[in-house]
């Protein structure tokens, strides 16, 4: 089977979303620009955590940042299958919430996208590329 522009395409968009996304979102957990990203975490969660919530939230932000930079650099295949369960793990802390159900939504949908990353590479690796090809025309 050819690798198809379209594949390509469509691999190199996932990479680059789901390798930017968790980077910024890692790097912003040291700051709060974006958002105080405490507030997302639910009350049942800190009551359970043996660590203050920015602490906390501050260890999922390295892992955030591992994640991005692992997909950036080409590890699309393990770490979006991994982005997946995290932005699952995500929605269902909001959930258990009882707020913020839109955003849970989102992450699920963000999940299933970094699934779509992980099959995509799969199936680009289990093609084989061509660079190059000659079209046939049938003889005079």
């Amino acid at each position: 089977m050819l690798v198809s522009r379209e594949l390509n395409a469509a691999y190199w968009a996932l990479r680059v979303a789901f390798g930017l996304g968790p980077l910024l979102a890692g790097l912003d957990k040291f700051t709060n620009i974006l958002v105080n990203w405490e507030k997302y975490l639910s009350p049942m969660v800190q009551r359970m955590l043996p660590i203050s919530a920015v602490t906390f939230m501050q260890i999922v932000g390295v892992i955030e940042i591992i994640v991005g930079l692992a997909i950036l650099f080409g590890a699309s295949r393990i770490f979006g299958y991994i982005a997946m369960l995290w932005l699952w793990a995500i929605a269902l802390n909001l959930v258990s919430s009882g707020t913020y159900y839109d955003i849970a939504v989102r992450d699920i949908l963000l999940g299933m996208g970094a699934y779509a990353l992980a099959r995509v590479t799969e199936a680009r690796y289990s093609m084989v590329h061509v660079d190059h090809y000659e079209e046939y025309r049938p003889a005079a």
